[in-house]
């Protein structure tokens, strides 16, 4: 009995430092967008998460549920039996955990406790203990569908969200009402990953005290206590920043925009939400980088960077099977050692997360520094520097086109009738001086003159004789 109780409180003990460690691993999910829109400061945006990571962890227990009544079938499977496989299976997970925080690989916490439980107790108990039933529908397939579900819902958001701001395309600014709409959506995220987290850790607990009798099994939901415990403790993670994994985006999101940002998170808060309420137990870091992936296609001229996008499902697949296999190996020391094999895990533990602590501060990361494992989900896809313009935008070009072709239509015709009404004028000034000139005067001729005084003089002759 003695032995079982040391075991309950190692178990206790292991799940908060995984809670604990989950918080500031997964801090990024909620805060990497914002913070790289300029949204929130990185030391405000890590005391917001805190904060609402911890009233989440009171919001909801479907997850709880999930892992204290679900993927185990505590009920084949003695105390004595089960106890040391817990305890190895969180031993799998934390140190899966603490590596890839080390070297800032995209993982998530949340396969990485799975797959430490269920690699522990394949070795320490059999196939039998595990309800491949439950693995497949609250855990395999959301992991599978999540990410998709994410993604779409945040491509359409952003198509949106462009859409019905285009009228400010052309202003450097226009779309910067978005980041006061970020401090919502980043909250919302933050309060979503309270509710989701932080129960698998309340599960696993509840699950430790069932099997060593402190808890009935027809209760289903934690103890308070243990709500209180699991909420303030990836509280406390989340405000110790993870900084080698939050970063503050100066690479790798620095192209996300405000309106892209807004989508993101809105998809992200949605689906991990909806997910809580029916108990799937998602990987909120999938979650995030899927929205990610799914606003930078939403915007114009975007297209899939493949091989990255390759790279973080790598990472994401080799999570569940590699903590399983250190979970595993855990259990196979517990269960040739015994007593002294727990001793043996937790000094093995215990050297591993301190030299992985001392390695990390060579190479010390903080907010000035940092940069997210989200941020990879953000060069998967590439977005042009000068997009191709919209139907409306193409539309408006024709049409201003037209009218500066009518417009110089329109002047060729006005200096061509100018130029006209100038010659005819020019023309009518000719003929009034034509007219207004006299015509010249011409003498009587000679003949005429003479033949009159002649005439007269032979009458006058005439009469005298």
């Amino acid at each position: 009995m003695e032995s079982a109780a040391l075991i309950v409180i190692l178990v206790i003990a292991l799940s908060l430092f995984f809670d604990f460690t989950n918080g500031f691993h997964d801090t990024a999910n909620a805060m990497a967008t914002p913070i790289a829109t300029g949204a929130l400061k990185p030391k405000v945006a890590v005391m917001l998460a805190a904060g609402l990571n911890l009233v989440g962890a009171f919001l909801s227990t479907e997850v709880s549920k999930t892992i204290s009544h679900g993927i185990i079938r505590e009920g084949q499977i003695t105390p004595a039996e089960f106890l040391p496989v817990i305890f190895a299976g969180l031993i799998g997970a934390i140190t899966w955990n603490m590596l890839t925080w080390l070297f800032g690989l995209p993982s998530s916490s949340s396969h990485a406790l799975f797959g430490g439980l269920i690699g522990a107790t394949l070795v320490g108990v059999g196939f039998m203990a595990i309800d491949f039933g439950v693995v497949l529908s609250k855990v395999i397939l959301p992991a599978v569908i999540s990410p998709l579900t994410a993604g779409v819902i945040a491509f359409l958001a952003t198509r949106l969200a462009y859409g019905l701001t285009r009228r400010v395309d052309s202003k450097p600014d226009g779309r910067d009402g978005f980041r006061f709409g970020q401090i919502f959506t980043s909250s919302l995220v933050a309060l979503a990953h309270g509710t989701n987290d932080a129960q698998k850790t309340m599960g696993v607990i509840t699950l430790a005290l069932i099997m060593a009798g402190w808890q009935s099994p027809d209760q289903t939901s934690p103890h308070i206590w243990v709500i209180f415990a699991c909420a303030l403790t990836i509280a406390l993670g989340t405000y110790m920043g993870g900084w080698r994994i939050i970063r503050t985006l100066g690479r790798g999101l620095t192209d996300v925009k405000p309106a892209q940002g807004f989508a993101a998170e809105t998809s992200t808060a949605a689906t991990i939400l909806a997910s809580s309420a029916v108990g799937f137990a998602l990987s909120t870091t999938q979650v995030a980088s899927g929205s990610v992936i799914g606003s930078g296609l939403g915007r114009r001229g975007s297209k899939v960077r493949w091989g990255t996008v390759g790279r973080i499902t790598v990472g994401w697949v080799l999570t569940l099977p590699a903590a399983g296999a250190v979970g595993a190996v855990a259990a196979v020391i517990v269960h040739f050692l015994g007593t002294w094999g727990i001793v043996l895990d937790t000094v093995i533990a215990v050297v591993l997360i301190v030299a992985m602590f001392i390695r990390s501060n060579k190479d010390a990361v903080t907010a000035s520094n940092a940069m997210s494992e989200v941020a990879e989900s953000g060069r998967a896809v590439k977005v042009k520097r000068n997009p191709p313009p919209t139907r409306r935008q193409r539309a408006k070009e024709r049409e201003e086109k037209a009218a500066k072709k009518a417009a110089e239509a329109a002047k060729k015709a006005a200096e061509a009738a100018k130029k006209a009404a100038e010659a005819k004028k020019k023309s009518a000034g000719a003929s009034t001086k034509t007219a207004k000139t006299p015509a010249p005067e011409h003498p009587a001729p000679a003949t005429g003159a003479q033949d009159a005084p002649r005439v007269g003089s032979n009458a006058k002759d005439g009469d005298r004789s």
